[in-house]
């Protein structure tokens, strides 16, 4: 039988789920991680660190993840075999059908970096504020209206696949609000040369998925990108080739750099680090410089 760590969030445990209904003859061993007894301390490696440490200590043999959680250096002896199909990748704002139609001085919550600085960049006269708590928390809280919400915005891909598309407004276009690395994504971590985790993953792998998710992962280790970096990277296939679109500015919205790059899908990472290198040479050090001043 093949052990799948996970978060113990909803979330997590529903996203886990689907992976070992799909692998068959497995067990979920959900696993409390740092983020989750403090979502607003640390970096990205929070919500890994411990499913990391189960997986070289042997207690389970693959780890489900959010790829967007996932840092861009992993522990020593670990890898990413596998992601399976992506999910949406899109933002989604909840409340009202459509960002356009908020009034001048709506009230928008959010946990990401990322969403504030999009937000402010393509609408100057919201009111975006931080917004923490998972999925159910958040939406209880603009139905509530706690602390004068009017809208929130969440990553269509975690109300899917809690059952709660439903509670989706509009979705966010992805050509501007670039979804975050791996967003909507699943990454399937395991010991280097482990080969029964190989042969399971390999029931769930897309590749097509995988690779995307690699040049998107590239782009932000090229750039340094931290949980300070307002950053945005979205790949999709077009025929032979991944397509890579990518965005970073300011957290307070006031300057951005948007690119976007073809490039040969088997070599990800390649395209990943081409987009990175043209970023930072129309001044997107800069910005990342500037964002981690503002974080501080």
């Amino acid at each position: 039988m093949i052990r799948i760590g996970t978060r113990r969030s909803a979330l997590a445990l529903a996203q886990a789920g689907q992976v070992a209904d799909a692998i068959g003859d497995a067990q979920l061993v959900p696993i409390a991680t740092s983020g989750d007894r403090d979502a607003a301390a640390g970096d990205k490696s929070r919500w890994v660190a411990e499913l990391e440490q189960a997986l070289l200590d042997g207690s389970i043999d693959i780890a489900v993840h959010s790829a967007k959680d996932v840092p861009g250096e992993l522990a020593d002896g670990l890898v990413l075999l596998a992601a399976p199909a992506r999910a949406a990748a899109e933002d989604v704002v909840c409340g009202v059908a459509a960002l356009e139609l908020l009034p001048a001085g709506a009230r928008v919550g959010t946990s990401s970096l990322r969403r504030m600085a999009q937000l402010r960049a393509a609408r100057e006269d919201l009111d975006v504020v931080e917004l923490r708590g998972n999925v159910d928390t958040r939406l209880r809280k603009l139905q509530e209206r706690e602390r004068g919400l009017d809208a929130i915005v969440l990553a269509r891909a975690g109300l899917q696949r809690l059952g709660r598309e439903q509670d989706g407004g509009g979705v966010l276009d992805p050509a501007r609000f670039v979804p975050a690395p791996g967003q909507g994504a699943l990454a399937l971590q395991a010991r280097r040369g482990d080969a029964d985790a190989v042969a399971a993953t390999r029931r769930v792998d897309d590749p097509v998925t995988l690779r995307c998710v690699r040049a998107e992962r590239a782009l932000a280790r090229a750039l340094g990108a931290s949980c300070n970096t307002p950053l945005g990277a979205h790949a999709r296939a077009s025929s032979d080739q991944l397509v890579l679109r990518a965005w970073v500015g300011l957290p307070d919205g006031s300057a951005w750099i948007l690119d976007e790059l073809a490039g040969e899908a088997e070599d990800p990472e390649a395209l990943g680090a081409r987009v990175a290198e043209r970023m930072l040479a129309t001044g997107a050090a800069d910005l990342l410089a500037a964002a981690e001043t503002v974080a501080s």
